[in-house]
């Protein structure tokens, strides 16, 4: 992924900052728990997503007006997550600070510890199985044939 636009400038840069704070938000260990735990889902998901856009656009230079008419949502609420006193803000905002240690980068602990080089050799390894199942089935359907 390319570097993420941490002042954005222009609607594709607050789209992509938008998008990093929700990924690196949700993919957060703690954060997936909090969800599975929640009573209700939705809500939860609804507010880290309408924080995430609150922050991509505040540090886009929107006015607090024209964050809130873009998502929907009333003033208070965008305050709210902006200021980070609800959960959901607090999260987005720790996820913001991530990004700015990182220079712009956001680190998906999805493959866990595994490096670009692992996950290629597991690759190659997948498709070298895949070779060999398909030489196993050919040789089956010649078995099968004559008998």
């Amino acid at each position: 992924m390319s570097e993420i636009p941490l002042k954005p400038v222009g609607k594709e840069d607050v789209r992509r900052l938008e998008l990093s704070l929700i990924l690196g938000t949700l993919l957060r260990p703690e954060v997936i728990d909090a969800i599975r735990n929640a009573e209700d889902k939705l809500t939860w998901l609804d507010s880290l997503v309408v924080a995430a856009g609150a922050l991509a656009r505040e540090r886009a230079g929107y006015s607090i007006v024209k964050i809130a008419e873009e998502l929907g949502r009333t003033e208070a609420t965008i305050r709210n997550h902006l200021a980070a006193k609800t959960e959901a803000g607090k999260l987005v905002k720790e996820t913001y600070e991530k990004l700015l240690q990182s220079g712009g980068k956001l680190d998906i602990p999805i493959l866990g510890t595994a490096s670009q080089s692992q996950v290629e050799e597991l690759r190659k390894r997948v498709e070298e199985l895949e070779r060999k199942l398909e030489n196993v089935r050919k040789a089956l359907e010649e078995i099968l044939r004559s008998i």
